[in-house]
């Protein structure tokens, strides 16, 4: 880490104090990530699943009772939930943080899959100048060259450096606050949104009788319908809920763009009624 930066957390020889809110999947992965460069990874363990626990011990996370100690003692907090608990999320943090004061207050990182208006209220609710936008393309990163954290904002470049030699390539944007949300959200619409055109065409084809027809054209042209299907319903496995929360996201992002929203919310509800038709 460069001596700016450095100085920029307190110092040379001083490492700063992390906390994720909740480590998921992705949040363990993060804070694991972290580790290296961190003086502490915490977690708030109150309300939290044994799944949650569980990756949190696994990721060698240290854990603190609540909300409230988690603000208290971290110089960066970082944010991984579902899209739309995001700015929900930011409101609990803001008021918890009435309890030290402005100059004290740690950076917030927002990683999570959100429109631009999101990030904007967010950074409305915690103040632009403490707010890290974030965008995570790739899978929870356990070795190099899985995923990138894109990350824009006045101090995007000093949560970059915390991630130098971590599985995370993390890579600074010129733009500001809402850049890397409208990253992710362009990346979204080609990892997730286009998937469900076949799950789209294979249930309008079921309603009109010609179901056996279509597969057959499809074949005629190359195309495996039911593999096609398989291998969305795989991919999206328990979380189609939580993606068509993200497709809700990107289409607002799409909106305000000046773009066609409709590809998007459309792929949203599919990802809704795959959900609601997954065996519990």
């Amino acid at each position: 880490m460069s001596e700016n930066l450095q100085e920029f957390w307190g110092g040379p020889g001083r490492r700063p104090v992390v906390g994720v809110l909740h480590p998921g999947a992705m949040g363990a992965a993060i804070g694991a990530a972290l580790k290296g460069r961190a003086g502490e990874v915490l977690w708030a363990a109150a309300g939290r699943s044994y799944a949650t626990s569980k990756r949190a011990e696994l990721a060698d996370l240290v854990a603190v009772p609540d909300l409230a100690a988690l603000v208290r003692r971290s110089d960066l907090v970082i944010s991984i939930c579902p899209p739309h608990a995001a700015a929900d999320v930011a409101e609990q943090v803001a008021a918890a943080l009435k309890t030290r004061e402005a100059d004290e207050r740690p950076l917030y990182l927002d990683a999570n899959a959100v429109s631009t208006a999101t990030m904007r209220s967010i950074a409305g609710t915690l103040g632009a100048e403490r707010v890290v936008d974030g965008a995570v393309i790739g899978p929870p990163a356990w070795e190099h060259g899985q995923s990138v954290l894109w990350l824009a904002g006045p101090h995007a470049a000093a949560v970059a450096g915390l991630f130098e030699g971590s599985p995370f390539d993390a890579r600074v944007l010129g733009g500001p606050l809402g850049s890397a949300s409208a990253l992710k959200a362009c990346f979204a619409l080609q990892s997730k949104a286009l998937p469900t055109a076949w799950l789209l065409l294979a249930e309008a084809a079921e309603k009109a009788g010609v179901a056996p027809e279509l597969r057959s054209e499809l074949a005629r042209a190359g195309v495996d319908l039911d593999q096609r299907l398989t291998a969305l319903s795989g991919k999206a496995g328990t979380t189609a809920w939580r993606w068509a929360g993200e497709m809700d996201e990107a289409a607002d992002t799409m909106a305000e763009l000046g773009m066609p929203d409709g590809f998007s919310r459309a792929a949203a509800e599919l990802y809704r009624r795959m959900s609601e038709q997954r065996p519990d």
